[in-house]
């Protein structure tokens, strides 16, 4: 054992530039980036256990929810779902499409890691017909292109392993004093990163899924006009949460966002020579 504090100094300043060197390394290691957008994200899932979370949960949601019996409906779905997929092939090579249409009146749609969709009939109100349907299919296609659960489920284990971090350095204060920063970091953390980041990712799948429902050949002002629907339902409903309680962006700031993007998408539509009918 070394009794001398002058030698133990350096040991223990080697150790910390040890360990924050190798914590530099796992963040780039961890690092990839979002196709279309070009934004450097935090993944330290690898893409084969992404893709068997997806399915996994995929599967189990397949036993729980009941599935339409539609035919029309279900044939919408899968026309224009395997369109929005063809337009993202490139950005997402390994991808089993799977497109599944449920019975549940709630205006929803969501995917999972490995190209699983899944449709709620209640959003079909909404959308009204392929185009509409396009810019919810495209959003949640990018949802899957952009890794965004991977990314999501690294921010939680980031989080956990911070929160561990804090309570061991907590450990010799009173309990009071525990409880309270934990509480503190808790309402930190979800206030300050994990619901804009939330945003951020819902607002980057608008973006992407503009662009693939546009390449698919849908209009994408069509996009535009399905927030403007689904806007309308919402103040119907009595609105949404404030903006910094929310994990979307309000329906206003979407819409501006999208119409903003709109001339850009218009490009891709005009020459994807690919303008879909029903």
């Amino acid at each position: 054992m070394n009794s001398d504090p002058k030698r133990g100094k350096p040991v223990r300043s080697n150790m910390r530039a040890l360990a924050l060197a190798l914590l530099i390394c796992l963040l780039a290691a961890a690092c990839y980036t979002v196709p279309q957008t070009g934004r450097s994200a935090f993944n330290i899932i690898g893409p084969g256990e992404e893709i068997h979370l997806g399915v996994s949960a995929f599967d189990e949601i397949k036993k729980k929810e009941k599935l339409s019996t539609d035919t029309n409906h279900i044939e919408m779905v899968q026309r224009v779902g395997k369109r929005i997929a063809e337009s993202a092939d490139r950005d997402i090579p390994n991808a089993k499409w799977e497109f599944v249409l449920f019975e549940n009146k709630e205006p929803n749609a969501f995917a999972l890691p490995g190209g699983k969709v899944g449709v709620y009939t209640g959003i079909l109100e909404i959308t009204k017909d392929d185009a509409g349907l396009a810019a919810v299919m495209g959003h949640e296609v990018a949802h899957v292109a952009a890794r965004h659960g991977a990314e999501r489920m690294s921010q939680q284990l980031a989080l956990a392993g911070l929160a561990t971090g804090l309570s061991i350095g907590l450990s010799q204060e009173d309990k009071n004093t525990q409880y309270l920063a934990m509480i503190g970091f808790g309402l930190a953390t979800t206030l300050g990163a994990v619901l804009p980041h939330s945003r951020m990712q819902e607002s980057e799948a608008d973006r992407i899924g503009l662009t693939y429902m546009a390449k698919a050949g849908y209009p994408p002002q069509e996009a535009v006009a399905f927030w403007q629907r689904f806007r309308e339902y919402n103040q119907k409903k009595g609105g949404a949460p404030p903006a910094f309680l929310s994990t979307h962006p309000t329906d206003e700031k979407r819409i501006a966002d999208l119409q903003k993007l709109v001339p850009e998408a218009e490009v891709y539509y005009k020459t994807s020579g690919r303008q879909a009918t029903p």
